[in-house]
């Protein structure tokens, strides 16, 4: 990775910050917006709501462009529509208004976020995606942690809505030239070594679809996805029903996020002894082992640290894991398109955690709602083996051939 590695870590500043405004941004200022609004927190929700369906419609459409070459072209442009949507969150006055402008932001997000970058990092650089999609989630990960500080700095100095239009402002000046930047690095050096990204053959995506591995995949992180959507949302009311108070709530709920980085140099640093297939069984081990801990927190509420390290750490390599699995198991060529029909579960899960959270506690209470999320991981990792024994015996089978 030494001759990409000032293309990667520009793009992966550039992912930090988009992050940091177009997807943390809200919850960072979602106090003062409901203050200064006077829109309640449901009626704002909707905005981010319609941005997430919208996003999943559309990556798939964004995947297909990837692999006609114009991943570089989505990581400039789309982050700039993105800004200008977001500046006009803060302008309007009008409910409708905040819902239209979300759902152009989801428009942006589908070739903004890592999904995009992926998939670009994996036309061009092939095998060596893996490093690069590491390096990129390392810095990326801290995308929350630096949202939330800015957020009331600028909050306090703005006001919640004028701080969404300061936001904007910083992906616009700063993410979009950096996106820039790394995007012709990248693109240089493929004509500098005459490596070309490969093209894929009508119908790869047909084909990909009509393959059990793609629906496994799709649904393992799927499963995944909902499992953390509920407990990451949830957090605080499980931890304080298990007996936490209010600071170890806090506490604990601020580990994830870290836990998430360690995961993904732990992954780096044994990525030439670890294959893909094990590291995705580990991942989803870990959450399944989280889940656990989180039940018996009931009995020792310190064990909430314990779950937020494994959960954090399981969830933090999957969003490397997954791009490098898809590559590995259904192939490079059209890997923009695959990928981004892959993705769509997974976000829509996403989408859906929070309603299917509340759903749960509301019917079962907290024990239900920690038994879905042990089933969900226990599904995920069931899935994970199942394609790794297929894989295994695929390969065994064209080798006798």
């Amino acid at each position: 990775m030494k001759l990409t590695a000032p293309a990667v870590w520009l793009l992966a500043v550039g992912q930090t910050l988009t992050y940091a405004a177009l997807y943390y941004g809200f919850p960072a200022l979602l106090p003062r917006l409901i203050a200064e609004t006077g829109w309640s927190k449901a009626e704002l929700a909707l905005g981010p709501t319609l941005a997430f369906l919208v996003m999943a419609a559309l990556t798939p459409l964004t995947g297909r462009l990837v692999d006609r070459g114009l991943g570089g072209e989505l990581l400039i442009g789309l982050p700039l529509l993105g800004a200008i949507a977001f500046a006009g969150l803060g302008l309007t006055s009008s409910l409708w208004g905040w819902w239209g402008l979300w759902s152009v932001i989801g428009v942006a997000q589908a070739g903004s976020f890592y999904e995009t970058c992926f998939a670009f990092l994996t036309r061009r650089l092939g095998p060596g995606a893996r490093a690069a999609i590491t390096h990129v989630t390392l810095v990326a990960g801290f995308a929350g942690t630096l949202a939330f500080p800015l957020g009331a700095v600028l909050g306090q100095a703005f006001g919640g809505q004028g701080a969404l239009v300061a936001l904007a402002g910083i992906v616009a000046l700063v993410a979009v030239p950096v996106n820039l930047g790394g995007v012709v690095l990248l693109r240089r050096q493929e004509r500098a070594t005459g490596i070309l990204a490969p093209k894929a053959a009508p119908g790869t995506l047909q084909a990909a679809l009509r393959r059990p591995a793609f629906w496994a995949i799709t649904g393992a992180f799927a499963a995944i996805n909902l499992n953390h959507a509920i407990l990451l949302t949830y957090a605080l009311v499980l931890f304080h029903d298990l007996g936490a108070g209010p600071a170890m709530a806090v506490a604990a709920a601020s580990c994830i996020g870290p836990a998430q980085v360690a995961g993904r140099i732990v992954l780096l640093s044994t990525e030439a002894r670890v294959g893909t297939a094990r590291a995705v069984i580990w991942s989803f081990a870990a959450t399944v082992a989280a889940a656990l801990l989180l039940m018996a927190a009931g009995v020792a509420p310190v064990l909430i640290f314990a779950f937020a390290l494994m959960q954090g750490a399981g969830v933090g390599v999957m969003s490397i894991l997954r791009p490098v699995l898809v590559a590995e198991v259904l192939g490079r060529p059209g890997f923009g398109a695959i990928s981004g029909a892959i993705a769509v579960g997974p976000i829509l899960a996403s989408a859906a955690g929070p309603s299917i959270g509340a759903a749960l506690l509301l019917s079962g209470g907290v024990p239900a709602a920690l038994v879905a999320c042990l089933v969900l991981a226990a599904l995920g990792l069931a899935i994970a083996v199942g394609l790794r024994s297929a894989r295994r015996a695929e390969v065994k089978s064209e080798l006798i051939r």
